[in-house]
């Protein structure tokens, strides 16, 4: 077993959509960011990726790189989830904490847990997806994320 910890965060900005966990939310602003800005796939990338020693988001897909700009986030968790599958590994279960002022996340939990399962191939049962407010952490205007994969052994 492999277990990898991924933390992201993102400022929020007007003009521009919201995605969390693959879904677009509706809110008058989004996430900035080099590519679509999705805080929680940027996370569970960076989770897959540190499970199996294999670096980090930034190495495979430099915000330096202008082929990432405005990129699908659903690519990195894809190649992520090709070197834990190189490395002979599948994800057992993803964990996963939003902390955010808004939107509230609740309504949209069910579509954003049933899109990882997807990315990932496993059951939406095996994905958690919860949500806290920043509560005087001074962070209302970013979403954070952290999440944690058990990875087993194919």
């Amino acid at each position: 077993m492999r277990i990898g910890y991924g933390w992201d965060s993102h400022e929020f900005k007007a003009g521009v959509p919201l995605r969390i966990g693959g879904v677009e939310l509706p809110h008058p602003r989004g996430l900035a960011g080099h590519s679509d800005g999705d805080v929680l796939l940027h996370a569970l990338a960076d989770a897959l990726f540190g499970a199996v020693a294999a670096g980090d988001i930034g190495t495979w897909f430099p915000p330096s790189d202008p082929k990432w700009k405005g990129a699908d986030s659903a690519i990195f968790v894809a190649e992520a989830l090709r070197k834990a599958g190189a490395a002979g590994y599948s994800v057992a279960n993803v964990d996963s904490t939003l902390i955010l002022a808004e939107p509230r996340i609740a309504p949209h939990a069910p579509r954003i847990r049933q899109r990882i399962a997807e990315l990932l191939a496993i059951d939406a049962a095996a994905v958690a997806v919860k949500a806290k407010t920043p509560e005087g952490m001074g962070t209302e205007n970013a979403a954070i994320a952290h999440v944690v994969v058990l990875l087993e052994r194919r």
